[in-house]
């Protein structure tokens, strides 16, 4: 899956919600956004690789429930983030998908579409991750240039202060 922008999967066995949701985050991020969808947790984690960077999933599903599926991306691809979208507000539910490597977890409800394309703007927007994307450089290089440059900015501001 060599492609150009961020490769965003939603996988949930309902099928309308997928369309909807793909819909609102297609008409949100345009163009720089390629959007799969699966209905079911086998047929997503055939899909991963290396150039999957989120995945919103849903933690109830037909056959190979979320957390599966979560624990199998993360295999794959540890780098990729994973949303678990859910209709349960269990505490336990949302710590265990945390714990197998979840970024967060979204109750579904009025406000949670919203609440999604937050998250997969803050993910897509990261400075790190735009470093390692784009420019094709390892995240512990990205995470220095940033210490270097926020530390730039620090003796700049300190200089300033001083004159």
């Amino acid at each position: 899956m060599e492609t150009k922008g961020t490769n965003l999967f939603i996988v949930d066995d309902n099928k309308l919600m997928v369309e909807t949701l793909k819909q609102y985050l297609q008409n949100r991020f345009g163009a720089s956004m390629n959007i799969s969808t699966f209905n079911d947790g086998e047929s997503c984690v055939l899909k991963v690789d290396k150039q999957t960077d989120i995945v919103i999933l849903d933690y109830y599903m037909e056959g190979k429930n979320g957390l599966d599926v979560l624990k199998a991306i993360k295999v794959i691809n540890p780098k990729t983030e994973v949303i678990m979208l859910s209709s349960n507000e269990n505490m336990a539910v949302a710590i265990e998908s945390f714990r197998a490597g979840a970024k967060e977890y979204v109750i579904k409800g009025a406000d949670s579409w919203k609440k999604i394309a937050k998250l997969v703007n803050n993910v897509v927007t990261a400075p790190i991750r735009l470093m390692v994307k784009e420019l094709s450089i390892s995240k512990q290089l990205a995470v220095l240039l940033m210490v270097f440059f926020t530390m730039g900015i620090v003796v700049f501001c300190v200089m300033q202060i001083k004159k």
